[in-house]
């Protein structure tokens, strides 16, 4: 491996809420904020995601 490059980004823990069907779920996710958004690190059942910001939650569903 090789690192690239630095990001600079900061580790965030959020609940995050998501549509299942016709139901709500929320648990707390590990995210990275970046550029002003918010990227989740993991799906809601806990599995690893990248970090793309093509994967960033933007607008009205960010609570600051």
């Amino acid at each position: 491996m090789k690192v690239l490059e630095v990001l600079d980004a900061e580790l965030v823990l959020v609940d995050l809420e998501v549509n299942l069907g016709s139901k709500k779920q929320n648990s707390p996710t590990l995210c990275a904020r970046y550029n002003g958004k918010i990227i989740p690190l993991r799906t809601p059942d806990g599995r690893p995601i990248l970090m793309k910001e093509d994967n960033a939650i933007e607008g009205d569903s960010v609570v600051k």
